[in-house]
């Protein structure tokens, strides 16, 4: 037979003793919490000790734990574990900077198949690797000690940024003679000596574009039910078409052709366009990238037939972001072609030919102010 406890008894107001009731009661407390509720209600009680152990299916230390706590500090401590003393570091710096070095290097250059870390190959790699580059600390290191240390490191080995390498050495050349273009055009009209007009155009391409069909109907919203269209997620591929269009930076008009493709008689085609729609006294200027079919002997030899007509000013290899027809191109992708679906390759056509005509209604003129700081700095 158990002997009698030396502890005090445990007295409870009515509140409290409420309070222990209730949460002895409850499915929603963490099981500890109401483990410890029942143990300091018995108790109260008069319960023996090694009663309450079995009854609440708990160890006879984790009794005295919260009895005496409740004892000492009242109900509240004993039903909570006292707060602890925090872990000290113990992976060295040097740890740390042989994992952000593992991250720096790609796993591919390691034996793997990945490009790319994530949290958990990073970490496998780490513990099957760590013994051997002398930090055995590192033996049980999971996703979050190898994220922290990371993060100490402000390292996103998940994670790409792209960026544009300069291999024109004549780069900064060439941007420069696009930008006094830019702020020729953007400041005043440029009269030459015959008497005629410089005009200039900007000259690009959006190959690729998909001429996709839809296989079921689409079902349009309906008020206070269906927010948006419904598409069924099937489609089918009828080709791509290439998009090679003019941008007039004056008066904001867009010549353009779509063709299944995109070599030197296509971009003629564009030229005879742009020779057709201006007057012949003037002379165009391009602002166009350096594509082969730009300067191929197709080309050349059209250009040979309409003597002092147009004039090349390219942009520099990876500098496409100088021409402004780019951002006719994410105008174009942020209107009539986005989400577009079409019954053939000759429907998208007739599509990508009537937005532009409803852009030619509305001319917008483009302009870059940030020519002039480009200039400035250069």
């Amino acid at each position: 037979m158990a002997g009698k406890t030396s502890r005090a008894g445990l007295v409870l107001s009515e509140a409290e003793l409420g309070t222990l009731k209730e949460k002895s009661r409850s499915r929603v407390l963490s099981v500890r919490e109401v483990q410890r509720a029942k143990i300091l209600l018995m108790y109260s009680e008069g319960k023996d000790l090694n009663a309450i152990a079995n009854a609440v299916n708990a160890s006879r230390s984790l009794v005295y734990r919260c009895i005496d706590k409740a004892l000492g500090m009242g109900i509240d401590a004993g039903l909570k574990d006292l707060p602890e003393r925090g872990k000290e570091a113990i992976i060295g710096d040097d740890a740390k900077m042989w994992v952000m070095n593992i991250a720096c290097i790609k796993p591919k250059d390691l034996g793997y198949a990945a490009e790319v870390w994530s949290r958990q190959s990073l970490a496998q790699h780490v513990r099957k690797c760590c013994k051997e580059a002398g930090h055995p600390i590192l033996a049980k290191a999971g996703k979050s000690t190898i994220q922290r240390i990371l993060n100490q490191g402000t390292l996103r080995p998940d994670k790409i940024r792209y960026y544009l390498e300069r291999r024109d050495p004549a780069f900064e050349v060439k941007m420069r003679e696009v930008l006094l273009v830019y702020k020729e055009v953007f400041t005043a009209e440029k009269e030459v000596k015959n008497g005629g007009k410089i005009i200039t155009v900007s000259v690009d391409e959006k190959p690729g574009v998909q001429a996709i069909a839809n296989t079921a109907v689409d079902l349009p919203p309906v008020p206070r039910k269906y927010a948006t269209i419904a598409r069924d997620h099937e489609y089918e591929r009828l080709g791509t078409a290439s998009i090679i269009a003019a941008l007039d930076l004056h008066d904001g008009h867009v010549t353009v052709r779509v063709e299944l493709r995109h070599r030197s008689r296509e971009f003629i085609l564009l030229l005879q366009d742009l020779d057709t729609y201006y007057p012949k006294d003037a002379i165009i200027r391009v602002i166009l990238d350096n594509h082969s079919s730009h300067t191929s002997k197709e080309t050349r030899a059209f250009l040979a037939t309409r003597p002092n007509r147009f004039v090349y000013v390219h942009t520099p290899t990876h500098g496409s972001w100088l021409n402004l027809a780019e951002n006719l191109f994410g105008k174009m992708a942020r209107t009539f072609l986005k989400h577009i679906r079409v019954a053939s390759w000759e429907k998208l056509k007739e599509r990508i030919i009537k937005g532009v005509a409803e852009m030619n209604d509305q001319p917008v003129v483009f302009r870059w102010t940030k020519f002039q700081e480009l200039l400035d700095k250069k």
